[in-house]
């Protein structure tokens, strides 16, 4: 799939506000400061399409970018540590919750997941609450460039043994890095073969 044209559309503070379902989506989650914003930009190839912030918790609602004028990329509030109130804290959960549960034109959730450190407790908590309500989600880790290889590869293959010592098997998984330009094709061709297999219908506007 060639990236042809990327523009941002809305954001939302509400799951209920966001544009009309009638495109599939491909939204992207994880902990507050993982690098999902850097990795939006490298796989879209548009710098400053998605705000990028040294601060966690930037990202506070649900954003909306049209690309090739047939699906959404939607950036998703992160969750877990934030520089924000526990109301706001719990204000975010609630929109997120309900934007997964609730968009019907959700194809696929990709959980970005920070190579650089061992299972975290808030990610083995989410990941099993998406399978209990059988959401379709892939893992992306991120920050590749900031380990060496061998240190990488133990903690990926850690987190596969954590994950099944409860799980029958694991959920796909890519690995990435917007600074060594990583994983872009991989990830991009799951969307386009994904967006082909469901031969998703949706209304021109």
């Amino acid at each position: 799939m060639n990236i042809q044209s990327s523009i941002f559309i809305k954001s939302s503070a509400h799951w209920n506000e966001c544009p009309d379902d009638n495109k599939p989506e491909f939204a992207f989650i994880g902990r507050s400061n993982v690098g999902k914003s850097s990795l939006i930009n490298y796989l879209i190839d548009k710098k400053g399409l998605s705000k990028i912030s040294n601060t966690p918790g930037k990202t506070k609602t649900i954003n909306h970018f049209l690309i090739n004028e047939q699906w959404y990329l939607v950036d998703l509030p992160g969750y877990g540590y934030a520089k924000v109130s526990k109301d706001l804290r719990e204000k975010f959960s609630i929109q997120i919750t309900n934007y997964i549960i609730n968009r019907k034109n959700l194809i696929s959730l990709f959980l970005l997941i920070d190579s650089r450190h061992e299972p975290l407790v808030k990610d083995l908590e989410f990941m099993t609450w998406l399978n209990e309500n059988n959401i379709c989600f892939t893992i992306i880790f991120t920050k590749l460039d900031k380990l060496n290889k061998g240190d990488s590869v133990k903690n990926i293959e850690t987190y596969k043994n954590k994950l099944l010592e409860t799980w029958e098997e694991t959920p796909l998984f890519f690995i990435s890095s917007s600074t060594k330009k990583i994983g872009k094709e991989l990830i991009i061709n799951y969307i386009n073969n994904t967006f082909k297999e469901l031969n998703f219908k949706f209304k021109k506007t």
